[in-house]
């Protein structure tokens, strides 16, 4: 039996040639949310280079291969060296790879997003380092105007479209609140991500059939004879669909 030396095979077990056809070039995009009273508002940074220098975009690098990190290990780091926020969970949302998304070359980029709650926020020290010059929260909504560089601006409104999605069917709206947090707080969440006022008793009778919501017996005041209910996310009661 002839070796995979002699046969011509590489490492891999086959006869392919790593030189035979072009690569693209892999990076990461990163959007952290934050709820700032009943604005959603995402984390961007402006660029200190080429290409789109001066513009706003989401906070994002290339994958270090030589490293041989992970696409999420990436999104990480790149956070930490853009802006020093650190400890953040991020989910994956897509890949967007239009041919002509960056002017230097094929770059294919996958995008990740994250949630800051109040607490969460107290606990980062952001700034601007690295390729940004600036960074600063932005408003998000459908009525946007804001320019970004590349295709940020896609990437941002499938964003708003997946969160308005998820939040119907998936506990995300706890993940921008404390771990204890009132009613109104919750429902300033659902309002900012859904871009619309709710009524109240129709809101509370909803959560209530989705999450198991706990009270807890204190209480604290927020005006001259009003003392809202704190309240703890316990679970799921099942998956709703609207």
């Amino acid at each position: 039996m002839k070796s995979a030396e002699n046969s011509g095979l590489n490492e891999a077990g086959t006869n392919y040639d790593d030189t035979k056809y072009k690569k693209a070039n892999n990076t990461v995009d990163i959007a952290v949310f934050r709820i700032l009273k009943k604005d959603l508002q995402v984390l961007l940074v402006k660029r200190k280079h080429p290409p789109f220098r001066g513009s706003w975009v989401l906070p994002g690098g290339f994958l270090n291969i030589s490293k041989e990190e992970t696409l999420e290990e990436c999104a990480l780091r790149e956070l930490v060296e853009e802006t020093h926020a650190t400890g953040i969970p991020v989910r994956q949302l897509g890949t967007y790879s239009d041919p002509k998304r960056d002017p230097r070359s094929r770059v294919i980029t996958t995008v990740y997003y994250a949630f800051l709650s109040e607490d969460k926020m107290s606990k980062q020290t952001i700034k601007a380092d690295d390729d940004a010059a600036e960074y600063k929260w932005e408003t998000v909504s459908e009525k946007s105007t804001i320019k970004l560089g590349f295709d940020h601006n896609k990437i941002m409104k499938d964003l708003l479209e997946k969160l308005k999605t998820e939040i119907h069917s998936n506990p995300i709206a706890f993940e921008f609140l404390n771990k204890l947090f009132t009613w109104g707080e919750l429902q300033n969440v659902y309002e900012a991500i859904l871009g619309r006022e709710l009524t109240t008793p129709n809101f509370r009778r909803k959560i209530d059939n989705q999450y198991i919501i706990k009270e807890i017996e204190k209480s604290v005041p927020i005006a001259k004879g009003r003392f809202p209910r704190l309240l703890k996310f316990k679970g799921i009661k099942y998956t709703f669909s609207e």
